[in-house]
């Protein structure tokens, strides 16, 4: 099966478009009265708008490719806001999966679950497929692998992007999580990280610190400082309604389960474990997600003689701040359908759709929390080449008025 054209041959700042062509004028006595014309040339600027508006997004960069006329229309802001308006309050948008189709570039396919299509596509800033990346209302944040000083805040349908300055706190830091948050009414965004560092010569004892960055200030600030005993930090983080939501791992304590939550404020200062949150039960891999703003969790269910093996994979909503309740169970058929599946695996999501990907293949199978279905998506392009080939990705809402 192959792609979609490549989307990046329709770079929305770079749009091209063929010559207008000629008014429409009334024929001559002597002309054929059976004459042709485009339609869209009686129809008004702001009716047409409306109706391109209503279009799926990867439709709007054809349209832009249609005729001058057309190109205007579609790279006007009004357009834009109306175009966001339209699929607020519709399901003609929905967050799309980008894959990783290797270990060492960062190029891909983007699943579009509306018309089924996947798109070949090419990340801005991104330089392997290994880095944190994190997701809010139509902006993906990047950040390196390596000395994770490198932070790139980018709109990757518009390829708009911007680098952050360098965020406080050690660099060689053991565990890293990176989450963001979109405000659209202020238009505004923040950026979190979370580093935990193992004490020296304990390893019991975890040094973990909290940085925010505010794009109003383009400044970090470090909200929280602190040492947890038993639990170390992870890469597992979401913001929702100012509180950071992350997951922290058991380092061999008295802990009945090897995962647990951690809820901070953004505006408080207290400690850390007086926010715990004990996790749904014994998971073997946990991935937090912000669907309309709710924590959702999708996790892999352990063995209850062995806990660190997988049996299925649930889903769950917090619910009051502080009780579980469980969504769905992946039925057998679909967990089977994945092969030989790791006690960890992929998984993020938004709006109401949550996507799960196996490390170890290119299946795709998406849940969806309003309607409680659960479906495969289209095959992915990319093929198992070789047993130890490594798939991953993530969701992202496409949006063309979102900039960073």
């Amino acid at each position: 099966m192959e792609a979609e054209t490549s989307w990046t041959h329709y770079p929305y700042n770079y749009i091209t478009y063929v010559p207008e062509a000629d008014p429409y004028s009334e024929p001559s006595d002597d002309e054929t009265k059976d004459q042709t014309f485009s339609m869209d040339t009686l129809l008004p600027d702001d009716l047409l708008e409306r109706i391109l508006s209503f279009l799926p997004i990867a439709s709007i960069f054809r349209a832009g490719t249609v005729c001058k006329r057309w190109n205007e229309i579609v790279s006007s802001r009004r357009f834009l806001w109306n175009f966001s308006s339209n699929n607020n309050n519709s399901a003609s948008q929905r967050p799309w999966y980008f894959m990783f189709t290797t270990t060492d570039e960062p190029s891909g396919y983007a699943y579009d679950p509306v018309i089924k299509k996947w798109y070949t596509f090419d990340l801005p800033c991104i330089e392997t497929s290994n880095w944190f990346v994190a997701s809010s209302c139509g902006l993906v944040c990047f950040m390196d692998n390596d000395c994770r000083n490198k932070i790139y805040v980018s709109n990757p349908i518009t390829k708009q992007w911007r680098r952050l300055i360098e965020p406080p706190g050690h660099r060689s830091t053991d565990y890293t999580a990176l989450s963001t948050s979109m405000n659209r009414a202020k238009q505004s965004y923040s950026v979190s990280v979370v580093k935990s560092k193992q004490v020296q010569g304990n390893f019991f004892q975890w040094e973990l610190s909290i940085h925010l960055y505010s794009s109003e200030t383009m400044t970090w600030t470090t909200s929280l400082t602190d040492v947890l005993t038993g639990w170390r930090g992870g890469d597992e983080s979401v913001i929702i309604d100012n509180v950071l939501y992350f997951l922290i791992y058991s380092t061999g304590g008295n802990s009945d389960h090897r995962h647990g939550l951690i809820a901070s404020n953004l505006s408080s200062t207290s400690s850390l474990m007086s926010s715990f949150i004990p996790m749904p039960c014994s998971l073997t891999c946990g991935r937090l997600m912000n669907l309309k703003e709710r924590l959702v969790v999708v996790g892999g269910i352990g063995k209850h003689d062995r806990p660190d093996i997988i049996k299925g994979i649930g889903i769950w909503c917090l619910k009051g701040g502080r009780e579980w309740q469980e969504m769905a169970r992946m039925p057998q058929r679909y967990f089977q359908g994945f092969g030989e599946l790791d006690d960890v695996f992929a998984s993020s999501g938004s709006d109401d759709v949550v996507y799960i990907q196996s490390y170890g293949s290119p299946a795709l199978l998406m849940f969806d929390m309003k309607l409680k279905c659960w479906k495969w998506s289209q095959k992915c392009p990319v093929s198992k080449k070789f047993p130890l080939q490594l798939f991953t990705g993530f969701s992202f809402e496409p949006r063309l008025e979102i900039a960073p």
